[in-house]
């Protein structure tokens, strides 16, 4: 499935339901951004999005704790979700997206091409991918990007009002 048509299909989902999106792309580079403001209404559902390549821009711009960059580095499912919840919270959408990871040609940090790690959040809800994905750069890019929005899709499909008090786009304890 190509990102046009995920994306149109995650607009449906978001517009039905009165809830917004928010991404926050690494690897990604604005790809996803791209993708979903190529739908026409895009605007009804999709609020913005930060290009954070610089760790610096992820942590002061989104608010990725420093303290799990040291822990986990910044190609890990705990930076994609944090990334996600950033980009929720600068923006006040209901949902949000995170994507990092290495797009080649060259590794990064031990981390070989193609390891990419999306993470989701919104109301009651929140999933981290970790993907080893083949090709390059852009045919990673693409993929992330077709990834991050059907597991978007399948979360709306499934999705349920969460519990009074039930906000997993709250930083959990780093332990």
């Amino acid at each position: 499935m190509d990102a046009a048509s995920l994306a149109a299909r995650v607009h449906a989902g978001l517009q039905e339901r009165g809830q917004t999106l928010a991404t926050a792309e690494s690897l990604t580079g604005g790809r996803l951004a791209a993708a979903l403001t190529g739908v026409p209404g895009a605007s009804q559902s999709y609020l913005g999005g930060v290009v954070a390549y610089a760790t610096s821009v992820k942590e002061s711009v989104l608010g990725v704790p420093a303290q799990l960059v040291a822990r986990y580095g910044v190609i890990s499912s705990e930076c994609a979700l944090a990334m996600a919840r950033g980009a929720a919270a600068v923006t006040g959408a209901t949902w949000g997206i995170g994507t990092t990871g290495v797009a080649g040609p060259d590794g990064q940090d031990g981390h070989p091409p193609g390891t990419v790690h999306v993470g989701l959040v919104g109301p009651g809800a929140s999933r981290a991918l970790a993907l080893e994905l083949v090709g390059g750069r852009e045919a990673v890019q693409d993929r992330t990007c077709e990834e991050a929005l059907s597991a978007l899709e399948d979360m709306l499909s499934t999705w349920t009002a969460p519990r009074y008090g039930d906000d997993p786009r709250e930083e959990p304890g780093l332990g």
